[in-house]
């Protein structure tokens, strides 16, 4: 197989994206895009398809296990983790595999970007416990599905209601949230719950894009009927203390 590496390419911050070819060619085609990386990188030196020597790729690995989310980016247009994808499940018939940052968030350099706003949103939204709880076994099948959330961000790319600094927080806050109401008291659940309906009730589509790019395959949609329900009682039971008379 020969194929045209398109990569998208910024070399800082502030400078203006660029995108550079490379020419690559395997007999394996059960190789990541990952170990693609890896290998283009390893040319000493590297040259793109007119010849001229190139720097090396900044793109960004921890795990490569499908564990960390580290390496997510655009892969032929689709948020995808490096480490998974491979050659022999992407359409590549036309001879060019396009490499592209998320585009939800600032690029740093190539497909390196910053995903601290995952992080601050959490934060914000205050997605912890207090103490240590007691867990019931009905529990264990919702605080494992949310347990499995890498926050790699690709729900976050392909959702149309997620900007980065907007008061919508998407699913890779959602998922933790489900964790944190499932299993803290219900005494601590109010304000959490005041957040939720804030920064992810309020401002999902349920298109449930995010489910189909997930990497883990996390039962998104099973996590938020759980959250929006408990959202829901909520409600009522403060309508009842504001109006007794409510039925």
């Amino acid at each position: 197989m020969e194929l045209i590496v398109n990569v998208k390419r910024q070399d800082f911050r502030e400078s203006e994206s660029y995108e550079q070819k490379f020419l690559f060619a395997t007999d394996d085609t059960g190789i990541s895009v990952a170990s693609l990386l890896s290998r283009l990188n390893s040319r000493n030196p590297l040259l793109d398809v007119n010849g001229e020597k190139a720097r090396k790729i900044n793109w960004e690995s921890s795990c490569l296990q499908k564990k960390c989310g580290a390496c997510a980016m655009r892969i032929n247009g689709k948020p995808a983790l490096a480490c998974e994808c491979r050659l022999s499940a992407l359409d590549l018939r036309g001879g060019e595999l396009t490499l592209e940052p998320l585009k939800k968030f600032p690029v740093v350099t190539d497909l390196v970007v910053d995903r601290s706003i995952l992080y601050e949103n959490l934060k914000n939204i205050r997605a912890w416990l207090k103490e240590n709880v007691e867990i019931q076994e009905k529990q264990t099948e919702y605080l494992y599905e949310a347990s499995r959330c890498i926050q790699c961000g690709c729900c976050l790319e392909i959702c149309p209601n997620f900007c980065a600094g907007g008061e919508f927080y998407g699913m890779s806050a959602m998922v933790p949230v489900a964790r944190m109401l499932e299993a803290m008291p219900s005494e601590d659940k109010k304000e959490l719950l005041k957040k939720y309906k804030k920064h992810i009730y309020g401002g999902c589509g349920k298109s449930l894009a995010c489910a189909d790019v997930c990497p883990m395959g996390i039962d998104i949609e099973k996590l938020m009927v759980r959250s929006n329900e408990m959202s829901f009682w909520s409600l009522l039971n403060q309508t009842k203390i504001l109006f007794p008379f409510f039925h």
